[in-house]
């Protein structure tokens, strides 16, 4: 879809038929030929595997690869190797097997069920009312849960509405506190409005990144004439 045209006052992404004609005609401009004199072919799919080759023989895990390949099975990835050398594929799975073998072998044992319940149970409780505690499995609350001063909440953009409403209930409390003399309640209220100005802004920061951005429409050279 990156690759689109205006045809009939709409924008149409090319056809495969269409982006095949192109490479040839580019690869015919070029002069190249294959080892037997006839001009190179390459297809579309051809450069997903380049891509893919490239970036293993980079050091890409080719585990990744598969994720962005798409692929269900590593197998399939694993069957690029026609185009890139084998040893990129045994380097790593050697890498791997010396990486596991200098670690204690009690950590590829297979968990019992009360340890992957206490596994899955500490990421349920980290689900808050403005979003999700990110803190590591094993570890405490270093802010005694009052999430709205720790840095390691992710706070929810669909929850902005209580997020305002928590700040604007602390602006309130301040004044009051302010009003009353209560200096060191004011302080502490402090520390939580500013992590509740925090929050506000990571998400109006994160929805401003999200903005969908025009590239233009690419034309072909016939269009162009």
């Amino acid at each position: 879809m990156l690759f689109q045209r205006r045809i009939s006052g709409e924008d149409r992404a090319f056809t495969d038929e269409t982006v095949r004609t192109m490479l040839d005609r580019a690869l015919i401009a070029t002069g190249l030929t294959d080892s037997i004199g006839d001009p190179l072919r390459y297809t579309p799919h051809d450069f997903r595997r380049l891509f893919i080759t490239d970036a293993i023989l980079n050091g890409l895990p080719p585990h990744i690869a598969q994720i962005i390949a798409g692929h269900q099975d590593i197998n399939v990835t694993l069957g690029y190797k026609a185009v890139y050398p084998a040893e990129a594929i045994q380097a790593h799975m050697a890498f791997l097997a010396r990486r596991r073998s200098l670690r204690p072998s009690e950590e590829y044992r297979v968990p019992t069920d009360d340890e992957w319940q206490e596994f899955l149970g500490h990421f349920e409780r980290r689900k808050v009312s403005i979003g999700a505690c990110g803190r590591a499995f094993g570890s405490p609350c270093i802010h005694e849960h009052a999430c709205v001063r720790c840095p390691m909440l992710w706070p929810d953009p669909t929850q902005r509405h209580r997020l305002a409403e928590i700040r604007d209930n602390l602006l309130a409390r301040i004044a009051e506190a302010e009003r009353e003399g209560r200096l060191g309640e004011v302080e502490g209220l402090k520390v939580s409005l500013a992590g509740a100005e925090d929050k506000l802004a990571q998400i109006d920061r994160r929805s401003q990144q999200r903005a969908v951005v025009g590239l233009g429409i690419p034309t072909t050279r016939s269009d162009s004439q």
